[in-house]
């Protein structure tokens, strides 16, 4: 068989349609990356390889462009054809496509973010801090835009939830190719920096190719910590500190660098990892203190290598920046405690005293990461004081550049993370709690289980006393569903230290993650707030109080668009409590990537919050493989925080409240018939007889629990009988790996219907924030959705009823977001994110198809007899539809 053309190469990852309109220069790394991954294909030693997959390919985009069945059977046939290893072999050439273009996209989108540099007139109206503080200016004036500026908290909690799919070697790859990428950009044509980095990217998209996609095991607790530090040494150490020099070079112009900052630190890291046990038996005490090592080691570094660097390029000779009395007594101080190193010092750096300061506290740095308790800081607060000392002498000295550039940056970083990155959070269900202080209390033999309960506190006031109580203390329970929930924590404290011992300082947080306990949230706050030991933490705190929502359970409990509802009121109602109360109160949203579980654009669902409900203060979950979307690139990284911030800033400005709150009145029939609507067409289908098991069968849930994805076990019992024995994320994933995306949807078409006024509901999509967020959400949702695929997959149940009823809603629910949002299909007005989809979705229906073939195999084995958990299941078949669902994960992105 004759080689393929240089032309047939670039086509095996070309544009199917010349309308999508890519940018020139995405055009042209989306072309060059496909040629090269052809290349690639055809050295493979694969024979066939290249034009098997060009044959899938053709015959994908065909179908994708046509409606007729014929079109769509035909690729199902060229999938049918091949034997197990070559769909293996194609399943792995689509995958390495996608994660090509999700970089092409990626560098695309830093390509523009480079272009508009923070240019006023190339960004949007309020999407970014400067903008959206000059916006709240205009309304509240600028003294009291200068402190809500100032009272700013982003809090992003990084979390360990089975969601990524890429093994870290494949990101790691992808990774250097980025930078590959950014070293063509800056070459000359045809020079040999160019030829340098093509033949750089060959190799590495061979890499990409030749690496496992699957791991072997799954990966633990600690794995899981070591993955998140990667996002922190690779971006956020240094991305962080860059925002607020560029909100404070937007805010003071001329004068940024030669004064004090306006902004402050508002940005705050938090992690469940290593400190989330709820149904994770692997997360002990002993892991938890282990996590914060870890995490505490990666920022003192940071710190050590940041203060070195700072101290060498402080050269400032003593005649022309003299030391202030206050410096001159602290190197006195340090020198008497490191006598031979400040000597050294001292002849390294001659007549140089503000570099010498610096360099002795790297020192100081290092020896608190080495726990040299002679040089070791007590706590941050002490290196902050230190360096002030060198800040003050420098403006003292009117070396105002020095003391605001490079130092600024270093107090920065320490004011962030600390001496320990992330603030460690604990996260345990409060049934767990009940349990072990019934047996405490009996008095008798603990078993293993309560035993690890009381370890955890040990464990948490280990991590305060070495790390500082910053470096934890939030404990979470779920399901709070009484304010005795969460007192037993207090409770559970005082059996581990003791009754006299004053033990860890925790703040205790309600998680309501149910329909149910949603609605009761106000009336449990307001008696926990009576509870003795949570109303004196409250006062030390100053009647600060942080309240989690859970959209993933409220979600499964009652369907997409009644827990969206269910999620603003109860928000609504406890924002008003905290006014009442006198409580400055966080909302803690535990959103997740997926839409199901509440993802989507971040700074529009903030924007469409209650009133009083942000405050300039928003946390939320950051989830599986979100983080590495959002915080994998600096650029990215920088972007995302200045919107989200930014988002959070104006939240509570005067017009967007009023905003709300009128349209939360004036449609608040219409909420009400979408909810009651939406919640019984969704009971329809999740309470009908044998639903679970029906669910189990038509989508890959049982295979998605056998992939090495996180360390957390994928359901509570050993099978699916009810939706109570299913995690949300695996409910998410299951119906997204099936192309059917339910849990993003369901119930909105019929929900929609029962209002019935299109026109009163498009006035609602313009005015009411909510439902535009929701139906935006639903639109992306359902374009990543395939209704041909779907009905193949629910086609492997014996219950035509359950899945026509998936079908008909689905087809309702894209006919009226068609006719409220305009056009005539999908994401009609968001070209964008269209041309996104559309680029990718013949692609993903490649490999769906590989999946299905898999599944079918699957199924018939374990209807001939082999066990229902796999175990008994043709190996190849489950490796072909593993490597597929790594593929769609990759393809569809916000896959959980």
């Amino acid at each position: 068989m004759p080689e393929p053309t240089p032309t047939e190469a670039i086509d095996l990852v070309g544009r199917f349609d010349a309308g999508q309109e890519l940018p020139q220069s995405m055009r042209a790394d989306v072309r060059m990356l496909g040629a090269l991954l052809g290349q690639v294909l055809r050295e493979s030693g694969a024979p066939g390889l290249f034009d098997d997959v060009e044959r899938l390919r053709t015959a994908t985009i065909q179908a994708y462009t046509d409606p007729s069945p014929e079109a769509f059977e035909r690729a199902e046939a060229i999938v049918e054809s091949f034997s197990v290893e070559r769909a293996d072999e194609v399943a792995r050439a689509f995958t390495c496509y996608f994660h090509l273009v999700n970089l092409a996209e990626e560098h695309q989108r830093v390509r523009v973010l480079r272009e508009r540099d923070g240019r006023p007139e190339k960004e949007n109206a309020t999407d970014s801090i400067a903008a959206a503080f000059a916006r709240l200016a205009e309304e509240v004036g600028d003294e009291t835009a200068l402190d809500r500026l100032q009272g700013l908290r982003f809090h992003p909690v990084f979390t360990a939830h089975p969601t990524e799919a890429r093994r870290r070697a494949i990101s790691s790859t992808v990774r250097r190719i980025a930078t590959l990428l950014e070293t063509l950009d800056s070459s000359l044509d045809g020079g040999a920096d160019e030829r340098r980095a093509r033949r750089r990217i060959l190799e590495e998209i061979d890499t990409l190719w030749r690496t496992a996609p699957l791991r072997a095991e799954k990966p633990s607790p600690t794995d899981e910590v070591r993955a998140i530090m990667a996002v922190f040494d690779e971006t956020l150490y240094t991305a962080v500190p860059q925002v607020y020099r560029r909100v404070d070079d937007a805010l003071q112009g001329p004068d940024a660098g030669r004064r004090a900052p306006i902004v402050r630190p508002f940005v705050r890291v938090g992690s469940w990892v290593g400190g989330d046990r709820d149904g994770n038996p692997f997360v002990t005490a002993k892991v938890t203190r282990k996590a914060a090592a870890i995490a505490s080691e990666h920022v003192l570094l940071g710190l050590e290598r940041t203060a070195s660097r700072v101290g060498r390029s402080l050269t400032l000779d003593a005649e022309t920046t003299p030391p202030s009395p206050a410096l001159v007594a602290l190197w006195n101080r340090l020198r008497a405690a490191d006598e031979d190193a400040a000597a050294d010092i001292a002849k390294r750096s001659p007549n140089e005293p503000h570099r010498r300061i610096l360099l002795m506290l790297a020192r100081r740095i290092a020896a608190t990461r080495t726990r040299d308790a002679d040089l070791a800081f007590r706590d941050p607060d002490e290196l902050l004081a230190d360096l002030r000392v060198v800040q003050d002498s420098l403006v003292a000295a009117s070396a105002e550049r020095h003391a605001f550039g490079g130092l600024q940056q270093l107090i920065w970083q320490v004011e962030t993370y600390g001496f320990h990155l992330a603030e460690l959070e604990v996260r345990q269900h409060s049934q767990v709690h009940r349990k072990a202080l019934e047996e405490l209390e009996a008095g008798g033999a603990l078993s293993d289980t309560t035993d690890e309960v009381v370890e955890v506190f040990r464990a948490v006031a280990f991590v305060q006393e070495r790390f500082g109580p910053r470096a934890a203390g939030r404990y979470i329970v779920s399901f709070t569903q009484s304010a005795e929930d969460l007192a037993n924590v207090r409770r559970l404290a005082r059996y581990a230290v003791g009754p006299d011992a004053s033990g860890p300082v925790l703040d205790v947080i309600p998680l309501f993650e149910t329909f149910a306990d949603l609605q009761a949230a106000p009336k449990i706050l307001a008696e926990i707030v009576t509870h003795p030991e949570f109303a004196a933490r409250l006062d030390e705190t100053g009647r600060r109080l942080e309240v989690m929502l859970g959209y993933s359970d409220s979600s499964k409990d009652v369907g997409p668009v009644a827990a969206n509802l269910a999620l603003y009121e109860a928000q609504a109602a406890i924002a008003a409590w905290a006014r009442e109360e006198g409580i400055e109160l966080t909302l803690f949203h535990g959103r997740g990537g997926a839409l199901g579980r509440g993802g989507g654009p971040a700074n529009s669902a903030i924007l469409a919050q209650p009133p009083h409900s942000v405050e300039g203060r928003f946390k939320l979950t950051e989830q599986g493989e979100v983080i590495f979307a959002r915080y994998g690139d600096p650029t990215i990284a920088m972007r995302h925080i200045d919107q989200v911030a930014a988002a959070t800033l104006l939240a509570s400005s005067p017009s967007i409240e009023r905003r709300n709150e009128a349209a939360a009145s004036r449609y608040a029939d219409v909420a009400a018939t979408m909810d009651s609507a939406s919640r019984e067409r969704f009971f329809s289908l999740v309470r009908a007889p044998g639903f679970a098991p029906w669910f189990a069968t038509v989508t890959p849930l049982e295979e998605v629990g056998l992939l090495a994805l996180g360390s957390r076990p994928a359901r509570r019992g050993l099978s699916v009988e009810s939706l109570e024995d299913l995690r949300a994320i695996p409910w998410v994933f299951a119906w997204t790996q099936a192309r059917i995306n339910l849990a993003g949807w369901f119930g909105l078409g019929t929900a929609l219907d029962a209002v019935g006024d299109e026109a009163l509901l498009r006035e609602a999509y313009d005015e009411w924030p909510l439902l535009r967020t929701m139906i935006d959400n639903v639109a992306m949702s359902l374009a990543k959705a395939d209704p041909r695929i779907a009905r193949r997959y629910l086609a492997l149940g014996d219950r035509d009823e359950l899945a026509e009823l998936v079908l008909a809603e689905m087809e309702s629910t894209r006919d009226w977001v068609i006719r409220i949002t305009g056009g005539g299909e999908l994401l009609s007005n968001k070209p964008v994110l269209q041309r996104a989809v559309k680029m990718r979705s013949p692609y993903v229906d490649a490999l769906s198809m590989l999946q299905l073939r898999a599944l079918r195999a699957l199924r018939a084995s374990a209807a001939a007899g082999s066990r229902a958990d796999g175990s008994g299941a043709d190996p190849e078949q489950q490796r072909l539809l593993l490597l597929s669902v790594s593929g769609v994960a990759a393809g569809l992105q916000n896959t959980g």
